[in-house]
């Protein structure tokens, strides 16, 4: 058992990838093909904005082996960051990248084509819910049939337009070790993480006894442990992490609390809408009742008027009878005279003898 430095920590990677047999041990297990030579190009990227990630950068050219023994130079983005990120910096990244007249070959290239680009990204964290620890993503060319098309492939201007990934989802290795690639990446593994020291691995190099590249691979790590400097900055790392940390902790607080007091704000919000609700329908009932109150008040007035009506013709058929009773009168009165007048004359004429 012994003591390596964890190369998780940017300032370790570095020192571990400034080695050029180890790096090309790393790509090559990466690329499943011989790296031949590789030479970190002139830009290195290492945790430039210091906001919030730790996104550690290199890049290389690598001459890589081809299956008919000849070499290609490709470009490799090799990203490592051990928090959460956002694909938006990853991608403006590679935008870099793409628009670098750097990465344009200039032997033999009339065309002006690039560099055919392949990245690698070790995250220190889990993408969604994939269970793979190394993830290949490659592109493929289809018709609009959805055929592959493999005549003419591969071709350099859809090389330079398109590249492959490699993922690596570093808190799923956890000592599995089943072929070339995890035997390398076993040196990230964060299962050996000493429980006192996270700056430190406790690594049983057995397995590799023999493996001149794993050992050299552990030994350089096992120097980096001893290293004074590297230890140092080791310690800002965890420093700078630690604020990160303590920092994203009052935010994540701060938006549990926002979040809770949007709950409640929401339940009130939902408690009020309810209420105007009943009293939306409250003032439904009442004006359904006010409707139907003057209804009937219309009826009643409807009512009120067709007696009204009743009374003017009884009063009418009153006067007509009234009318009727003193014609009647008059002609009794006349008949009566008549009457009267007949029994005078009848007292006034003399009796015959």
């Amino acid at each position: 058992m012994i003591t390596i430095a964890n190369p998780i920590y940017d300032s370790v990677f570095k020192y571990l990838m400034e080695d050029e047999r180890i790096t090309k041990t790393i790509l090559s297990a990466l690329l499943k093909r011989e790296v031949v030579k590789v030479e970190m190009r002139k830009h290195e990227y290492s945790n430039g904005s210091r906001d919030k990630i730790s996104m550690f950068r290199i890049d290389f050219g690598a001459q890589v082996m081809q299956d008919d023994g000849s070499t290609k130079l490709i470009l490799i983005e090799l990203q490592k960051t051990w928090l959460e990120t956002e694909t938006l910096r990853f991608r403006q990244y590679l935008g870099a990248q793409y628009a670098d007249p750097d990465n344009i070959m200039k032997d033999d290239n009339p065309e002006g084509y690039g560099i055919p680009m392949v990245t690698v990204y070790l995250l220190g964290h889990r993408v969604g819910n994939i269970e793979e620890p190394v993830l290949y993503v490659h592109h493929k060319s289809f018709d609009y049939d959805g055929r592959e098309v493999t005549k003419g492939m591969p071709d350099p201007f859809v090389d330079s337009l398109v590249h492959d990934s490699i993922i690596v989802q570093i808190p799923l290795l956890r000592g599995t070790v089943n072929n070339r690639l995890e035997e390398v990446l076993s040196v990230f593994d964060q299962s050996h993480k000493d429980r006192h020291n996270r700056q430190v691995l406790n690594f049983n190099d057995a397995a590799f006894v023999g493996d001149r590249e794993m050992q050299l691979i552990l030994h350089r790590l096992l120097a980096a442990a001893s290293d004074s400097k590297l230890r140092q900055d080791m310690n800002v790392e965890d420093e700078y992490f630690s604020a990160i940390e303590n920092r994203d902790t009052a935010i994540m607080q701060r938006d549990q609390r926002i979040e809770e007091q949007d709950a409640q704000i929401a339940e009130q919000d939902a408690q009020i809408a309810e209420q105007g609700a009943q009293i939306a329908e409250q003032d439904a009932q009442i004006a359904q009742q006010g409707v139907q109150i003057a209804q009937q008040d219309a009826q009643i007035a409807q009512q009120g008027a067709q007696i009204a009506q009743q009374g003017a013709q009884i009063a009418q058929q009153g006067a007509q009878i009234a009318q009727q009773g003193a014609q009647l009168a008059e002609k009794n009165e006349q008949l009566a005279e008549r009457t009267n007048n007949s029994q005078k004359r009848t007292q006034s004429s003399p009796r015959r003898t």
